[in-house]
């Protein structure tokens, strides 16, 4: 039984004439009828009753036309889905995500791409330091990744999200609280709370850095698993911990102050990345993440290879 033949039956069942069924389907009424007469004998039962005068089903074509117009339903159902995932509407897209401060970020994009893009599955998985999140799209485990990275391999384009600066989490009732603002040199002889110094982690870098160009070494305190908890000893007066702007935003414990740091680079900018052989899907989900704050997409092919 071949498709051709359903698509001349169901024409022929809802007109009820062969000549008008025939001008529907665009072909010759003898073609028609010939193809009607092969599906009776491949099914081995009449399904019209016809005359001169009239063209009726039998209780076989009664009891095909519902299959028949499911068959073809599901055709186009499934010529829909094809259309949609070359197209890039329709498909999974995982994405990895480091740090609360991308909390927010991702959130939005999650919702602008159920609200505009339903076809496309996003499978979120949170990561408490970037460099997994980079290992695991290099090795195609992933397929976005938001972090911040010192390093970015050569097949992978990344581009900024959301700049960012250092900022030092101070407790409410430290010297310094009032202060607004404070240089590295300040932090000499404090205890400072950190992140711990895995391959890659930025902050803790960033922390030895200050430290080395003031003329100091950091007094650790403590090493916190993550940012939250790092917080959490600030707020318990442990001691200061270094972070970024985009944490400060979202944080409203009282007994937690933050301030900016007048001498610290620039570098700790959140970025997105993904490979260069970004499917589809993923360049939809992508043209949502920069329509965000209305900024430009950038070429898919531009990468960087360090910030």
């Amino acid at each position: 039984m071949e498709l051709q033949q359903l698509r001349c039956f169901l024409a022929v069942a809802e007109e009820l004439h062969f000549g008008r069924a025939a001008e529907r389907l665009r072909v010759a009424q003898p073609p028609l009828s010939r193809t009607i007469k092969q599906l009776e004998r491949e099914l081995g039962t009449r399904l019209f009753d016809r005359n001169t005068r009239s063209v009726s089903l039998t209780a076989g074509g009664q009891a095909f036309l519902g299959p028949a117009r499911e068959v073809l339903a599901s055709l186009g159902r499934a010529e829909d889905a094809v259309r949609a995932a070359d197209g890039g509407e329709a498909g999974l897209v995982r994405i990895a995500f480091a740090g609360v401060s991308t909390h927010p970020l991702v959130a939005r994009l999650a919702r602008a791409v159920h609200s505009r893009r339903p076809g496309i599955e996003l499978e979120l998985s949170s990561q408490n330091f970037a460099q997994p999140a980079m290992r695991r799209l290099v090795q195609g485990e992933t397929d976005l990744a938001f972090g911040r990275w010192d390093v970015i391999p050569a097949e992978v384009t990344a581009h900024v999200v959301m700049p960012d600066s250092l900022v030092v989490a101070v407790p409410a009732t430290h010297r310094l609280a009032g202060a607004g603002e404070l240089a590295a040199g300040q932090l000499a002889g404090e205890p400072i709370v950190s992140l711990p110094p895995h391959d890659g982690a930025v902050l803790p870098d960033r922390l030895r850095r200050l430290a080395h160009a003031a003329g100091f070494v950091a007094d650790i305190a403590q090493i916190a698993p993550d940012t939250q908890t790092a917080l959490a000893l600030v707020s318990a007066e442990v001691g200061c911990h270094l972070t970024v702007a985009s944490v400060a935003r979202n944080v409203t414990d009282p007994h937690v102050v933050f301030l900016s740091l007048a001498d610290a680079p620039r570098d700790v900018d959140l970025r997105a990345a993904w490979r260069r052989d970004a499917g589809p899907a993923l360049l939809n989900v992508l043209a949502e993440l920069f329509r965000l704050d209305g900024g430009s997409e950038p070429r898919i092919g531009s990468a960087l290879s360090s910030v």
